[in-house]
Protein backbone atom coordinates (compact mmCIF):
# COMPACT_ATOMS: atom_id res chain seq x y z
CA UNK A 1 0.00 0.00 0.00
CA UNK A 2 1.34 3.51 -1.05
CA UNK A 3 2.40 5.90 1.86
CA UNK A 4 -0.55 9.28 1.80
CA UNK A 5 2.99 11.07 1.64
CA UNK A 6 3.74 9.70 -1.73
CA UNK A 7 1.00 9.98 -3.23
CA UNK A 8 0.06 13.55 -2.64
CA UNK A 9 3.82 14.02 -4.55
CA UNK A 10 2.07 11.66 -7.56
CA UNK A 11 -1.18 14.11 -7.14
CA UNK A 12 0.38 16.89 -7.48
CA UNK A 13 2.97 16.20 -10.18
CA UNK A 14 0.01 15.09 -12.19
CA UNK A 15 -2.17 17.96 -11.38
CA UNK A 16 0.69 20.16 -12.95
CA UNK A 17 0.74 17.84 -16.17
CA UNK A 18 4.69 16.66 -15.25
CA UNK A 19 5.81 13.30 -15.95
CA UNK A 20 8.29 11.36 -13.91
CA UNK A 21 10.22 7.49 -13.95
CA UNK A 22 9.60 6.26 -10.55
CA UNK A 23 12.59 3.73 -9.03
CA UNK A 24 11.66 1.17 -6.34
CA UNK A 25 14.66 0.58 -4.04
CA UNK A 26 15.15 -0.96 -0.67
CA UNK A 27 14.85 1.71 2.32
CA UNK A 28 17.80 4.17 2.08
CA UNK A 29 18.81 6.60 4.60
CA UNK A 30 21.75 8.40 3.46
CA UNK A 31 23.43 8.94 -0.17
CA UNK A 32 26.23 6.46 0.26
CA UNK A 33 22.97 3.47 0.56
CA UNK A 34 21.15 4.64 -2.25
CA UNK A 35 24.30 5.17 -4.47
CA UNK A 36 24.32 1.24 -5.11
CA UNK A 37 20.56 1.66 -6.53
CA UNK A 38 21.31 4.84 -8.53
CA UNK A 39 24.09 3.45 -10.84
CA UNK A 40 21.15 2.97 -13.21
CA UNK A 41 19.00 6.25 -13.03
CA UNK A 42 20.44 8.75 -15.34
CA UNK A 43 20.13 12.40 -14.51
CA UNK A 44 21.45 14.40 -10.96
CA UNK A 45 21.27 12.74 -8.04
CA UNK A 46 20.39 15.27 -5.49
CA UNK A 47 21.14 15.83 -1.71
CA UNK A 48 18.49 17.75 0.20
CA UNK A 49 18.97 18.87 3.81
CA UNK A 50 16.67 20.96 5.74
CA UNK A 51 18.36 23.48 7.80
CA UNK A 52 17.86 25.66 9.99
CA UNK A 53 19.17 29.23 11.47
CA UNK A 54 20.80 29.49 14.90
CA UNK A 55 17.63 31.62 16.15
CA UNK A 56 15.71 28.76 14.85
CA UNK A 57 13.40 31.18 13.20
CA UNK A 58 14.35 30.30 9.32
CA UNK A 59 14.28 27.24 7.89
CA UNK A 60 15.89 26.34 4.58
CA UNK A 61 15.91 23.40 2.20
CA UNK A 62 18.84 23.01 0.42
CA UNK A 63 18.93 21.30 -3.20
CA UNK A 64 22.55 20.30 -4.59
CA UNK A 65 24.04 17.93 -6.96
CA UNK A 66 25.23 14.75 -4.30
CA UNK A 67 29.11 15.19 -4.79
CA UNK A 68 28.91 18.64 -4.36
CA UNK A 69 30.69 19.83 -0.62
CA UNK A 70 28.62 22.34 0.77
CA UNK A 71 30.40 24.75 3.52
CA UNK A 72 27.14 26.03 5.56
CA UNK A 73 29.25 29.02 6.88
CA UNK A 74 29.55 30.24 3.46
CA UNK A 75 25.82 29.29 2.96
CA UNK A 76 24.90 31.05 6.00
CA UNK A 77 27.12 34.07 4.53
CA UNK A 78 25.53 34.22 1.08
CA UNK A 79 22.34 34.23 2.81
CA UNK A 80 23.02 36.80 5.53
CA UNK A 81 21.82 34.94 7.97
CA UNK A 82 23.29 33.57 11.43
CA UNK A 83 25.25 30.43 11.86
CA UNK A 84 23.27 27.05 9.85
CA UNK A 85 22.86 23.69 11.27
CA UNK A 86 20.64 21.18 10.72
CA UNK A 87 17.21 20.89 12.11
CA UNK A 88 16.24 18.42 14.28
CA UNK A 89 13.75 14.91 13.42
CA UNK A 90 10.84 17.54 15.05
CA UNK A 91 11.33 20.62 12.56
CA UNK A 92 11.78 18.46 9.68
CA UNK A 93 8.16 16.99 10.53
CA UNK A 94 6.66 20.45 11.53
CA UNK A 95 7.77 21.82 8.21
CA UNK A 96 7.61 19.48 5.78
CA UNK A 97 5.91 15.87 7.39
CA UNK A 98 9.13 14.14 6.34
CA UNK A 99 11.29 11.82 8.56
CA UNK A 100 15.11 11.52 8.61
CA UNK A 101 16.38 9.87 5.57
CA UNK A 102 13.05 11.32 3.34
CA UNK A 103 14.12 14.85 2.93
CA UNK A 104 13.08 15.98 -0.95
CA UNK A 105 11.34 18.93 -2.02
CA UNK A 106 8.69 17.36 -2.56
CA UNK A 107 7.86 17.97 1.22
CA UNK A 108 7.44 21.15 0.29
CA UNK A 109 3.48 20.33 -0.44
CA UNK A 110 3.05 19.89 3.31
CA UNK A 111 4.44 23.07 3.50
CA UNK A 112 1.19 25.67 3.46
CA UNK A 113 2.78 28.08 5.15
CA UNK A 114 5.32 28.67 3.13
CA UNK A 115 7.79 28.98 6.25
CA UNK A 116 10.67 27.19 4.30
CA UNK A 117 12.92 28.65 1.67
CA UNK A 118 14.73 26.37 -1.02
CA UNK A 119 18.18 26.82 -1.61
CA UNK A 120 19.03 25.56 -5.16
CA UNK A 121 22.31 25.02 -5.89
CA UNK A 122 22.62 26.74 -10.06
CA UNK A 123 25.33 23.45 -10.74
CA UNK A 124 21.80 21.89 -11.11
CA UNK A 125 20.55 23.69 -13.88
CA UNK A 126 23.18 22.11 -16.20
CA UNK A 127 20.97 18.90 -15.93
CA UNK A 128 18.27 17.96 -17.90
CA UNK A 129 16.69 15.27 -15.53
CA UNK A 130 16.76 15.63 -11.40
CA UNK A 131 16.02 12.73 -8.99
CA UNK A 132 14.45 12.94 -5.48
CA UNK A 133 12.50 11.04 -2.85
CA UNK A 134 8.89 10.95 -3.25
CA UNK A 135 8.75 11.86 0.41
CA UNK A 136 9.62 8.29 1.10
CA UNK A 137 13.07 6.54 0.68
CA UNK A 138 11.88 3.64 -0.68
CA UNK A 139 11.67 5.30 -3.98
CA UNK A 140 13.35 7.67 -6.47
CA UNK A 141 11.43 9.63 -9.13
CA UNK A 142 13.15 11.07 -12.12
CA UNK A 143 11.90 14.43 -13.88
CA UNK A 144 12.91 17.04 -16.50
CA UNK A 145 15.29 19.50 -14.43
CA UNK A 146 12.88 22.27 -16.07
CA UNK A 147 9.45 20.27 -14.70
CA UNK A 148 11.37 20.32 -11.51
CA UNK A 149 11.50 24.03 -11.63
CA UNK A 150 7.54 24.51 -12.53
CA UNK A 151 6.96 22.04 -9.69
CA UNK A 152 8.96 24.48 -7.08
CA UNK A 153 6.82 27.84 -8.81
CA UNK A 154 3.86 26.19 -8.11
CA UNK A 155 4.83 26.13 -4.60
CA UNK A 156 5.40 29.63 -4.20
CA UNK A 157 8.28 29.25 -1.62
CA UNK A 158 11.31 31.63 -1.33
CA UNK A 159 14.26 30.35 -3.90
CA UNK A 160 17.42 31.61 -3.44
CA UNK A 161 19.96 30.56 -6.43
CA UNK A 162 23.55 30.20 -5.33
CA UNK A 163 26.64 28.40 -6.75
CA UNK A 164 27.71 26.03 -4.21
Amino acid sequence: MMDQREELVYEALTVLGIPFVRHEHPPVFTVQEALVYWKDIEGAHCKNLFLRNKKGNHHYLLIAEFLKTVDLRAVAKALGDDRLSFASDERLDRCLGLHPGEVSPFGLLRDADRRVTVILDEGLTGWEKVNFHPNVNTATLTIAYADFRRFLASRGNRLIELSL
